[in-house]
């Protein structure tokens, strides 16, 4: 009997995972809708949806008062009140962000940093920025568990950085000392592969199933793949290393490094350089570069569009993606004309593959990496909603 009890309780908490999981990474959706897309019964989907609410992890919404046939189903929507703090370090600043499971950041600071930030920084400024919420513009609200984003190998099984070269991290673990000071679990992943899959989920590659993400920022180019809908990790979780691969330079003359690898050629700190600008965040280079006046500005902006639309052209053709999105910097650099950019990438790539591939950059902008990094921090709720808060006390 014990046995049979088990059973079904693991049956309803994979049944309120799916529920929940629906709505957050699809949206709201009435109940009529989750009852078809689940396959459950409607005294069963009303029923998980009347627990999700008490557990205040999803709302209810009157339903469209557009709809005229049959009696109208309530909407059920993720709700604001519980989030994932989502944290971005990089050389020039720590990123920090509150992501509700709606999919909205409802909160984020850039903290500059002088140097690049040890472990032992990003989890100072991580428990302060917390803090500082929980006392003023989220009290009251539950946090269910960190994610961060980190530019470096991160070995998936435990979330150790093997090696963040930017941020001279090496063998470092961020994930026990962030979880010690905030009292919440925390998951650790490549920042790229984080970025892929929120853009696969929530951004430009929504309706995509093989996608080529590339990252462009003050640490280099990472980059994420997804085959078939399944995001690419490698046998140790570090695929997806595109700034360290050899650069394609068709021209000699575009060449600024003997040797160097792809993200040593199509660099920010290039295009900082060039238009005089000091450590800004994306917003303020993108309006920069989309006002260019200075010959030397375009000449670069050309150079380094040059080089990235021809090693694209070698994932194109080894990959057959149907989308390539691009973050950061990267994204700038192709929407300065974008359909000459995408032109110029299937110029240099086989015909087939070429005329099915789509290029974008990030739709999810400067959110990308800290939804992306929310969403590795969310995954233990979308699996088991009530023993995740149980386990909290929440």
């Amino acid at each position: 009997m014990a046995e049979r009890a088990s059973s079904v309780e693991r049956v309803r908490a994979a049944n309120l995972g799916e529920v929940l999981r629906l709505v957050h990474q699809l949206g709201p959706r009435s109940r009529a809708v989750i009852t078809a897309e689940t396959g459950l019964n409607r005294s069963t989907v009303a029923d998980l949806v009347a627990e999700l609410v008490s557990r205040g992890l999803v709302v209810e919404q009157e339903p469209d008062p557009t709809r005229r046939v049959g009696r109208p189903s309530p909407i059920v929507a993720a709700g604001d009140a519980v989030m994932a703090i989502a944290v971005n370090p990089e050389v020039d600043a720590i990123e920090v962000g509150a992501v509700a499971l709606s999919g909205r950041v409802r909160e984020r600071i850039r903290v500059e940093c002088e140097r690049p930030p040890s472990v032992e920084d990003v989890v100072g400024v991580v428990a302060r920025v917390v803090e500082g919420w929980q006392a003023s513009a989220l009290a009251g609200s539950r946090f269910v568990g960190i994610g961060v984003a980190v530019p470096g190998l991160v070995r998936v099984e435990d979330g150790l950085v093997r090696l963040a070269p930017h941020l001279g991290w090496h063998e470092a673990d961020i994930r026990s000392p962030l979880a010690q000071r905030l009292g919440l679990t925390a998951a650790i992943d490549n920042d790229a592969s984080l970025g892929a899959r929120a853009e696969r989920l929530f951004g430009a590659a929504r309706e995509h199933r093989n996608v080529v993400y590339l990252n462009g920022g003050a640490s280099g180019i990472g980059g994420g793949l997804i085959l078939n809908g399944t995001l690419i990790a490698g046998a140790g979780g570090y695929a997806g290393e595109w700034g360290q691969t050899r650069p394609s330079i068709p021209a000699e003359a575009d060449r600024r490094t003997r040797a160097g690898t792809l993200e040593d050629e199509v660099n920010r700190a290039r295009l900082l350089q060039v238009t005089g600008l000091g450590a800004v965040d994306d917003p303020l280079l993108a309006a920069a570069l989309s006002e260019v006046e200075s010959p030397d500005v375009a000449d670069e902006i050309d150079r380094q569009r040059r080089i990235l639309a021809a090693t694209l052209a070698n994932a194109v053709n080894v990959l057959n993606p149907s989308m390539i999105v691009l973050g950061g910097f990267l994204g700038m650099l192709s929407e300065s004309n974008a359909d000459g950019f995408t032109a110029d990438v299937r110029a240099n790539a086989l015909a087939a593959p070429g005329e099915q591939v789509e290029i974008r950059a990030a739709a999810l902008g400067a959110d990308r990496l800290l939804i992306g990094a929310a969403e590795a921090a969310f995954a233990p709720l979308l699996t088991d909603p009530v023993r995740t808060l149980d386990a909290l006390g929440a």
